[in-house]
């Protein structure tokens, strides 16, 4: 099995990716989609988020309102996203390396990718055979949340201004990437670059070239 981190600042377009790894055989395992199911209620991360950050982010039935979350996440006055991934991240690493030993036990020579934003921040670099990082330009970033949640460039721009300062600089994330994906063309540029990688990665992950691992 290969072990390979998808990361990348926000907004750069790396579920697009994800879903063109998956559509060439790689397994995905989304961090944020495991971050959502720990704060369902009934878990323990669920009881002391609302326990840190107040009942105020819940919804009428009692789940969490990621939006009035992100608010205090992200609040420039007094930011708390460090101590949001503080209670997120233990959890995230215990269920994503899980599924990855079960699929690994499924299926000796599969590629699974963990596409999560902050895995660089979080200190996983050694956890993982190989990183990819996907790149764009900043304009590009803003156009793209504006698009996705139907909000004005000046909101969409703040937005992402506000969360890329809890996140390491491209630079830095490009200098620790393996690989990179720039997602600055079109979507057919972008697809040719993931089937080069895919090839590459193919190729690592076969009994011979894993003994060199």
């Amino acid at each position: 099995m290969l072990k390979v981190g998808l990361t990348g600042g926000i907004a750069t377009g790396k579920s697009l990716v994800a879903s063109m790894f998956a559509e060439l055989g790689a397994h995905i395992i989304d961090a944020d989609s495991i971050g959502h199911e720990l704060m369902t209620p009934g878990e323990s991360v669920y009881d002391e988020i609302v326990k840190r950050f107040g009942t105020e982010i819940l919804n009428p039935d009692k789940t969490v309102n990621r939006a009035k979350l992100a608010e205090l996440a992200f609040d420039q006055r007094r930011p708390r996203i460090y101590e949001l991934n503080s209670l997120l991240h233990p959890g995230i690493i215990l269920r994503y390396e899980k599924r990855m030993e079960e699929i690994g036990a499924r299926e000796a020579n599969a590629i699974v990718m963990l596409e999560a934003a902050l895995l660089l921040e979080a200190g996983l670099r050694r956890r993982f055979d190989r990183i990819i990082v996907v790149s764009c330009k900043p304009q590009q970033r803003i156009e793209r949340w504006e698009k996705r949640l139907h909000v004005d460039a000046d909101t969409a721009r703040r937005e992402v201004t506000r969360r890329m300062m809890a996140q390491a600089p491209d630079e830095a994330k490009i200098q620790a990437a393996d690989y990179v994906i720039d997602n600055s063309g079109s979507i057919e540029e972008t697809r040719t670059q993931v089937e080069k990688v895919f090839a590459t990665l193919r190729q690592q992950s076969s009994p011979v070239a894993s003994k060199g691992l």
